[in-house]
């Protein structure tokens, strides 16, 4: 049997979890288009107002991974999600009623939806670790390309799809549509059988973030890695803080232009996810790691070409390949965790691994001083240098060596 099964080999269990997450991962792309046009067009705030209701919106990856992790690894990783996503469901349905009343305001509207957010970020972490438990070894890669192919899917269409529902029939219904997926994921996460763990020694909180981040941290494979994504999603977000600007100003596209444009990032997340079972099929597991960053180092150098040639189709091609390589980097690297890692920790890695989002604003706020001082070229340029070092790091690692998929690790003896 091929190293790399298809999906239609993975177990029923599994089956009902990557339909919880497609469910999910799509109301939260819904709710999180439609709360910035709901707090413009129904509740009248400006810029800045969006701006701290998007910070709302953000702060719970930051603040509440790492105890969503030990949660992780202390309860039952299928009722932690559970318990997430009703939470989500609960706070997309008060958001639904305040609409309704017509009592909405936009501090509701930010306590909300950093509530709702709270339950993505545990549903986020606790996910990668309950998937070991669900599928053999083997099955991993297949698994976790169906778990992204998901949620490249919610977020290709999910902010659009958000769009349209408040532009078609209000942001109350839309918020409700988005509520109804929630309460969907619950109903598919109370049907998953979850094997028993053994339970979790008692200690102090700090110990336990301690010893998740010393795992990370001094392992070989997954320092790296997360080194790799930090500065990724630097790169990344240096790029998107300057570019609809750049796009209207240096390549002459109209709104609907630059949204075509960065809606290739999505095409090519899809297209990576299609493709990833027949990728890591026929290439070396840790050749697979590599081209992530390599390909997004290619993107941003082609971005940075269209300062010299100012072609939609080449920022086109950059954002296709940004889309494209990276997701293959997502999936290989997260069956890298699960095989690398003891199953009492996968919860406290996996939040880790979600902390590395946290570059995403230090980007975005370099996009902005840069971009000030010496204009949005200097970030591109800038951006191709970013992305390079990040490709020099897993370049220079023991991850790309990987001839194959590591074995899956057990519980450490204890003395």
């Amino acid at each position: 049997m091929s190293p790399i099964d298809d999906t239609s080999t993975l177990p029923p269990t599994f089956n009902r979890l990557a339909w919880s997450n497609l469910a999910a991962q799509s109301a939260e792309q819904i709710a999180l288009a439609a709360a910035p046009i709901v707090a413009v067009l129904l509740l009248g705030v400006g810029e800045g107002q969006t701006g701290l209701l998007q910070t709302a919106l953000t702060l719970p990856f930051i603040l509440f991974a790492i105890p969503a992790g030990m949660l992780a690894d202390r309860i039952s990783r299928r009722w932690l999600m559970t318990s997430a996503e009703a939470l989500r469901a609960v706070s997309l349905v008060g958001i639904l009623i305040l609409i309704w009343l017509g009592q909405m305001t936009l501090p509701l509207l930010a306590l909300l939806g950093f509530i709702a957010v709270c339950g993505t970020v545990a549903y986020s972490v606790a996910a990668p670790a309950l998937v070991p438990s669900l599928v053999s070894a083997k099955s991993l890669p297949a698994a976790n390309a169906r778990i992204e192919l998901a949620r490249t899917v919610a977020f290709a269409s999910g902010p659009a799809l958000g769009g349209v529902l408040v532009g078609w029939v209000g942001a109350a219904p839309a918020f409700g549509f988005a509520a109804a997926l929630s309460v969907a994921a619950v109903v598919l996460l109370s049907g998953i059988y979850e094997p028993a763990r053994a339970p979790a020694p008692r200690r102090h909180p700090m110990q336990e973030i301690r010893d998740g981040a010393a795992f990370v941290f001094n392992h070989a494979l997954l320092r790296p890695v997360f080194i790799t994504q930090f500065i990724f999603n630097t790169a990344s977000f240096l790029v998107l803080a300057v570019f609809v600007p750049y796009a209207v100003h240096r390549l002459g596209l109209s709104a609907a232009g630059v949204g075509a444009t960065l809606a290739m990032y999505g095409v090519g997340m899809v297209a990576g996810a299609l493709s990833a079972t027949r990728v890591m099929r026929r290439l070396a597991f840790g050749t697979v790691i590599g081209l992530g960053p390599v390909t997004g180092f290619a993107a941003s150098a082609v971005l940075a070409l269209t300062t010299l040639f100012p072609s939609p189709l080449l920022a086109g091609l950059g954002f296709f390949l940004l889309g494209a390589g990276p997701i293959l980097w997502v999936i290989s690297t997260t069956t890298l965790r699960q095989s690398v890692t003891p199953p009492s920790l996968l919860g406290r890695v996996s939040a880790i691994n979600i902390m590395s989002y946290g570059a995403r604003p230090v980007g975005a706020a370099l996009g902005a001083l840069v971009g000030g001082f010496y204009g949005a070229e200097a970030c591109l340029y800038l951006a191709v240098a970013i992305f390079g070092a990040q490709a020099l790091v897993i370049l220079l690692s023991p991850a790309v060596a990987l001839t194959r998929q590591p074995d899956m690790v057990g519980e450490p003896a204890r003395c």
